[in-house]
């Protein structure tokens, strides 16, 4: 691969690390406003199942993967120098489909008290089971937005354009935050359903089709369900349907396996789910999604062992979530505290988040990769078989929910999602490097392997060092907890420099270089 080419994703994959990296913060701060409000208690529980039925529609129209499926169609006719049956795909496709979603929109919400008993059994209680089939029925027709936004930003990224799409998530979470701060105080978390919809209307309707426009969009309704784009996309698209992803999977077994126990768990997982998001998102969602529409052309042009090769470098660049999961992890009930300890949300509801954040985050790594390595199969336009083997996975994992869940309770549950997701994409890398006869795929193992000891060697320094020499330090107080993160993180950069240094890990080294280098820039211009 040509350097400009390495440059141009290099500026993508900053681009969307960015977006990544600010939407999981303001996500951050939506789960702040939803625990200062609600806590860890029935009602936020309530809203957390109202998501369930949208997703689900969500992943049967297979619309949180638009873009992947919609990108290698696109890019063949972009390639190929045929620009306007491009565009004719895309008109077909969102006439057709759209139509399909607004009509599962329609039951779905005539049908939401009969799904809501199938989707979480164990809540029973009337009051907080009516309040959240009411938020169901407000969020259903946000799937609409989603599905469109899909196809708007896909087309987006096939031109290589990714700053408007970097927005959507970001007016988004500012569209729900909105919402629960404007109309939470009243209406308590139906404010934050409301802001649900107008996030999703103005970030991933109205802002991308002013971007889709900016590229030379050609639409028109088109209701050709013959068409042969039209048989392709579906085709690629049920894999997805009828499959079960990790996220989409992982969303509804924690609520699902959550609604047993105590009201409040449902959203002491969600907010420590959130904050391990935040980490592996920022790696290993910003990064596929940049490297996706190049990673895709080096396939459409045959040129398979630079695919890999771009594969294997985003790898190792991911690896360095591990030293940083096992920061957060010694770090897990200041960060709480910190973050989410005021209003409504109790210490009760802090210890218990912070329980269930470590076991999140024995899987983050796993997260991150599972999301580039799956982008492999989907550039080569095979959607079935990761849809299969992924549904396989996460079938086979249900025991391990039930049982961790038995045993451990509400932490069980964590640490099963965490479980699942490194069994699932350890198997995926390793299929997809024999079924690609990528030979560095060992040497990215072993990488690992290495990162891994280092950074639990690192983390048991840390434990002790946070417990003997802070130990005078009151962390029962916000200030308390940041001046016991702040010296704890101060020491671990200390220590991943010097293992970057002493062990040669050129990833570690890359990253420090390049943040002493904009420090100075900064310094030079000032």
């Amino acid at each position: 691969m040509s350097k400009s080419l390495y440059k141009k994703v290099g500026i993508a994959a900053f681009i969307m690390m960015a977006s990544v990296f600010l939407s999981r913060v303001i996500g951050v701060f939506r789960e702040m406003a939803m625990a200062n409000i609600g806590g860890a208690s029935g009602e936020v529980d309530a809203y957390l199942v109202a998501f369930m039925i949208p997703d689900i529609l969500n992943h049967i129209v297979a619309s949180g993967f638009l873009s992947m499926i919609f990108i290698p169609i696109f890019t063949r006719y972009l390639t190929e120098k045929e620009e306007d049956k491009g565009w004719e795909a895309f008109s077909v496709i969102m006439s057709c489909f759209g139509g399909i979603v607004l009509v599962l929109i329609i039951i779905a919400i005539i049908f939401t008290p009969e799904i809501i008993s199938v989707v979480a059994p164990g809540l029973k209680e009337p009051e907080y089971r009516k309040i959240a089939i009411k938020m169901t029925r407000i969020i259903m027709p946000a799937q609409f937005f989603f599905f469109a936004g899909g196809l708007l930003m896909a087309v987006q990224f096939s031109k290589e354009k990714f700053f408007i799409p970097a927005l959507a998530p970001l007016l988004y979470n500012l569209g729900i935050i909105g919402g629960g701060l404007l109309l939470g105080p009243r209406w308590g978390m139906e404010g934050f359903s409301w802001g649900v919809l107008a996030g999703a209307f103005i970030g991933n309707f109205v802002v991308q089709y002013y971007g889709a426009r900016m590229v030379g969009m050609k639409f028109k309704w088109l209701f050709v369900f013959k068409h042969p784009d039209f048989k392709n996309f579906f085709l690629l698209a049920l894999p997805f349907m009828i499959g079960l992803p990790m996220m989409f999977s992982t969303e509804i077994f924690f609520k699902f396996f959550g609604s047993y126990m105590s009201r409040g768990s449902i959203s002491c997982l969600n907010y420590s789910y959130r904050i391990m998001l935040m980490l592996a998102g920022f790696f290993g969602q910003a990064i596929g999604m940049a490297m996706y529409p190049f990673i895709s052309r080096m396939i459409a042009e045959k040129n398979l062992p630079e695919a890999n090769k771009l594969l294997n470098n985003i790898l190792r660049i991911i690896a360095i979530v591990i030293p940083i999961s096992i920061l957060l992890m010694v770090l897990r009930h200041e960060i709480i505290l910190t973050l989410y300890q005021h209003g409504s949300f109790d210490t009760a509801a802090t210890d218990l988040t912070a329980q269930t954040l470590f076991y999140f985050l024995i899987g983050a790594f796993a997260f991150s990769a599972q999301t580039v390595v799956v982008r492999g199969y989907y550039a080569m336009q095979d959607t079935l078989f990761p849809a299969i083997f992924l549904t396989i996975v996460v079938l086979l994992s249900i025991p391990i929910y039930y049982f961790a869940m038995r045993i451990m309770g509400t932490k069980g549950i964590a640490l099963a999602v965490s479980l699942s997701v490194i069994i699932q994409v350890i198997l995926l890398y390793g299929l997809w490097s024999r079924k690609s006869k990528n030979r560095e795929s060992r040497k990215v193992f072993f990488f690992y392997i290495k990162i891994l000891i280092i950074s639990l060697t690192i983390g048991i320094f840390l434990e002790w060092f946070k417990t003997a020499m802070l130990h005078g330090i009151d962390i029962t107080t916000r200030t308390g907890s940041l001046l016991v993160s702040v010296i704890t993180g101060t020491v671990f950069v200390v220590l991943l420099v010097s293992a970057g240094t002493i062990f040669k890990i050129d990833e570690i080294n890359e990253l420090i270089k390049r943040i002493v280098d904009k420090f100075k820039m900064k310094n030079e211009k000032s």
